[in-house]
Protein backbone atom coordinates (compact mmCIF):
# COMPACT_ATOMS: atom_id res chain seq x y z
CA UNK A 1 0.00 0.00 0.00
CA UNK A 2 2.67 2.49 0.91
CA UNK A 3 4.48 1.72 -2.70
CA UNK A 4 1.22 3.00 -4.30
CA UNK A 5 0.95 6.08 -2.86
CA UNK A 6 4.56 6.93 -3.30
CA UNK A 7 3.74 6.18 -7.02
CA UNK A 8 0.76 8.02 -6.84
CA UNK A 9 2.14 11.09 -4.70
CA UNK A 10 4.85 11.27 -7.34
CA UNK A 11 2.84 11.71 -10.35
CA UNK A 12 0.63 14.16 -8.23
CA UNK A 13 3.74 15.62 -7.47
CA UNK A 14 4.67 16.20 -11.10
CA UNK A 15 1.17 17.27 -12.34
CA UNK A 16 1.07 19.83 -9.87
CA UNK A 17 4.66 21.40 -9.45
CA UNK A 18 4.55 24.10 -12.34
CA UNK A 19 1.44 25.44 -11.28
CA UNK A 20 2.02 25.56 -7.82
CA UNK A 21 5.64 27.27 -8.37
CA UNK A 22 3.33 30.14 -10.81
CA UNK A 23 0.91 30.83 -8.13
CA UNK A 24 3.51 30.82 -5.15
CA UNK A 25 5.81 33.12 -7.11
CA UNK A 26 3.01 35.46 -9.09
CA UNK A 27 1.62 35.72 -5.76
CA UNK A 28 4.66 37.13 -3.80
CA UNK A 29 5.67 38.98 -6.68
CA UNK A 30 1.97 40.73 -6.81
CA UNK A 31 2.37 41.95 -2.88
CA UNK A 32 5.92 42.98 -3.24
CA UNK A 33 5.45 44.80 -6.79
CA UNK A 34 2.31 46.14 -5.19
CA UNK A 35 2.44 46.98 -1.63
CA UNK A 36 6.26 47.91 -1.53
CA UNK A 37 6.91 49.61 -5.05
CA UNK A 38 3.45 50.48 -6.14
CA UNK A 39 3.59 49.37 -9.53
CA UNK A 40 0.19 48.88 -9.97
CA UNK A 41 -0.04 47.87 -13.67
CA UNK A 42 3.15 45.22 -13.50
CA UNK A 43 0.88 43.89 -10.15
CA UNK A 44 -1.98 43.50 -12.36
CA UNK A 45 -0.29 41.94 -14.88
CA UNK A 46 1.14 39.32 -12.32
CA UNK A 47 -2.39 39.14 -10.93
CA UNK A 48 -3.62 38.24 -14.16
CA UNK A 49 -0.82 35.29 -14.78
CA UNK A 50 -1.21 34.57 -10.83
CA UNK A 51 -5.22 33.41 -11.49
CA UNK A 52 -5.10 32.22 -14.99
CA UNK A 53 -7.31 34.96 -16.18
CA UNK A 54 -4.82 35.13 -18.98
CA UNK A 55 -6.22 31.99 -20.52
CA UNK A 56 -9.55 32.46 -19.16
CA UNK A 57 -9.56 29.67 -16.61
CA UNK A 58 -9.98 32.09 -13.47
CA UNK A 59 -12.87 30.05 -12.64
CA UNK A 60 -11.31 26.25 -12.51
CA UNK A 61 -7.21 26.80 -11.61
CA UNK A 62 -7.70 27.46 -8.03
CA UNK A 63 -10.18 24.46 -8.17
CA UNK A 64 -7.61 22.07 -9.92
CA UNK A 65 -4.83 23.98 -7.15
CA UNK A 66 -6.35 23.15 -4.42
CA UNK A 67 -7.09 19.41 -5.74
CA UNK A 68 -3.69 18.73 -6.59
CA UNK A 69 -2.57 20.13 -2.80
CA UNK A 70 -5.10 18.04 -1.25
CA UNK A 71 -3.91 14.66 -3.18
CA UNK A 72 -0.50 15.72 -2.01
CA UNK A 73 -1.62 16.12 1.78
CA UNK A 74 -3.42 12.65 1.72
CA UNK A 75 -0.51 11.14 -0.18
CA UNK A 76 2.04 11.72 2.22
CA UNK A 77 0.39 11.82 5.17
CA UNK A 78 -0.85 8.34 4.33
CA UNK A 79 3.24 7.91 4.18
CA UNK A 80 4.02 8.70 7.54
CA UNK A 81 3.02 6.08 9.01
CA UNK A 82 0.64 8.27 10.94
CA UNK A 83 -2.77 6.32 10.30
CA UNK A 84 -0.76 2.97 11.12
CA UNK A 85 -2.32 0.66 13.44
CA UNK A 86 0.47 -0.68 15.47
CA UNK A 87 0.87 -3.96 16.94
CA UNK A 88 -0.73 -4.15 20.72
CA UNK A 89 2.65 -5.57 23.09
CA UNK A 90 1.89 -9.31 24.13
CA UNK A 91 1.51 -9.56 27.71
CA UNK A 92 3.56 -12.52 29.72
CA UNK A 93 0.41 -12.98 31.31
CA UNK A 94 -1.44 -13.54 28.02
CA UNK A 95 0.51 -16.52 27.09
Amino acid sequence: MNRAFRKYHRLIAIAVCLPLILTVVTGLGYTILDEWFHQDELAEFLLDIHTFKILHLEEIYPILNGLGLIGLLVTGLSMTGLFKKRPQPQNEADK
